[in-house]
């Protein structure tokens, strides 16, 4: 009696399954694959011979979502096995890559009416620090948006501001108006006693110098909150 002979299922690196994952994905797009699947055909490029959908499970894992893994710090990605720096810095392309266009969505336009992009953009750009940021958009008299820049970085919980510097640098940008966005890395977007009197004392400095602050934005990766939404930027004394 013949023995049959039993062909070993192929490994998941092997020709065949990421050529179906990628036709599959130019076929029906980003909704037919799952998040780890996408994080797969983006490591495909960066390590071409071995099973990456346990190291893309793992990611997603880690730091709970693909935002979140795209978002990571060089050096966080580098504490999962399997990850490189080459194979993280391939990732923070793709992070720099999104961020870029989303910029261009709202640089030089009228900001005010473009209000879900600018949210997109903070979220990308800083919903997974994991220090505080206080970042500063400065727009011109018609609230076109003419720079973005981080003025302070902090610890977990805390940035330092100076209200002086901020003002300073809007009338060097000959900037009328601006926006704070500041990220929460703990997740949550409220603001807390020390947001209010830090954007209390920005609003004054600016007065003084007749320079618009439209809002301050908290950005986490749970959401976000408006301090012009909320009632907090009318502020007295």
């Amino acid at each position: 009696m013949r023995a049959v002979s039993q062909q070993k299922p192929e490994p998941h690196h092997g020709t065949g399954h990421r050529d179906r994952l990628r036709q599959r994905f130019l076929k029906n797009g980003v909704g037919g694959v799952e998040d780890y699947e996408i994080l797969e055909l983006l490591l495909f490029a960066a390590i071409p011979r071995r099973d990456v959908k346990p190291l893309a499970k793992e990611l997603i894992k880690t730091f709970g979502s693909l935002a979140g893994v795209v978002g990571a710090d060089v050096k966080e990605l580098q504490k999962i096995k399997g990850i490189s720096e080459n194979t993280a810095a391939l990732v923070k392309v793709i992070h720099a890559l999104t961020q870029r266009m989303l910029w261009e969505d709202i640089e030089k336009k009228p900001l005010l009416s473009s209000w879900q992009k600018l949210i997109d953009y903070c979220t990308v750009a800083m919903a997974h620090e994991k220090r505080e940021q206080l970042r500063i958009l400065f727009l011109n008299r018609k609230n076109q948006l003419i720079a973005d820049e981080v003025l302070q970085t902090g610890t977990v919980d805390h940035a330092p501001v100076y209200p002086r510097e901020i003002i300073k640098r809007a009338l060097e940008l000959g900037s009328t108006a601006i926006i704070l966005v500041h990220n929460h890395p703990s997740g949550d977007p409220a603001p807390s006693d020390s947001d209010i009197l830090m954007t209390e004392e920005i609003i004054r400095a600016a007065a003084a110098l007749d320079v618009m602050v439209h809002d301050h934005i908290i950005i986490s990766k749970n959401g976000f909150s408006s301090f012009k939404a909320m009632g907090l930027l009318e502020f007295t004394g």
